[in-house]
């Protein structure tokens, strides 16, 4: 089960990240709206040993592109309306990974999503709501439960410790869930994650599903 922390910026906060929790994945938003952008980047970047993932929205291919060298990301994540020509584009122009996100409020149009599919490495379904994440709302996961696709999905949208034995058991009914992406629940501040409480989660979410780390 892949952990995805998202939404991170401070270099204190990133540094201890590494250290204590040590997650599968890292997420830094680069959309100006959100209130964890990150318009800087900061000196722990290069020092970082859990793979980047940049999220973006309706971004050119050109920004993805620049952006992804300058921060040496591993991942791009697209959260906006992105159509299947840019992911094509990007994939035959660079080596990054690619998470097209799709966000849900009822049935998943499942057709729509095959047009990606050659191209992505994840799927990533979060809750449809007026921002692009980071909302802290989940939506109803059993609409996934029927996922067609060969391609693997992160689950997000509201996820903290008291879904764990959820996670647990829709696992068991979706495998193509490869894992989890955890934002706002962990939050003290925009930004600013509570490493502690991303420590328990961790610890418990591996222990629940009979993994180590």
């Amino acid at each position: 089960m892949l952990i995805k922390v998202c939404g991170m910026r401070e270099a204190e906060n990133i540094s201890a990240l590494q250290q204590e929790v040590n997650p599968d994945l890292m997420g830094l938003i680069f959309y100006p709206k959100s209130s964890r952008y990150v318009e800087t980047p900061q000196p722990i970047m290069s020092k970082l040993t859990i793979p980047k993932v940049g999220v973006f929205v309706n971004a050119t291919e050109e920004e993805l592109l620049a952006t992804a060298e300058k921060y040496q990301l591993a991942y791009l994540q697209l959260h906006g309306d992105e159509p299947v020509e840019l992911l094509r584009s990007l994939k035959a122009r660079s080596r990054v990974k690619l998470i097209k996100v799709f966000r849900v409020s009822g049935a998943v149009d499942w057709r729509a999503l095959e047009a990606y599919e050659s191209y992505v490495d994840y799927f990533l379904f979060d809750t449809q709501t007026k921002a692009y994440g980071g909302s802290g709302h989940q939506f109803d996961w059993s609409v996934l439960e029927d996922y067609p696709l060969k391609k693997p999905f992160l689950l997000s949208g509201g996820i903290d410790t008291a879904s764990i034995p959820d996670l647990v058991s829709f696992s068991k009914k979706s495998p193509m869930m490869a894992g989890v992406d955890i934002n706002s629940k962990f939050e003290d501040n925009p930004a600013l994650k509570n490493i502690p409480e991303l420590k328990r989660f961790k610890a418990s979410l591996l222990e629940a599903l009979g993994e180590r780390e």
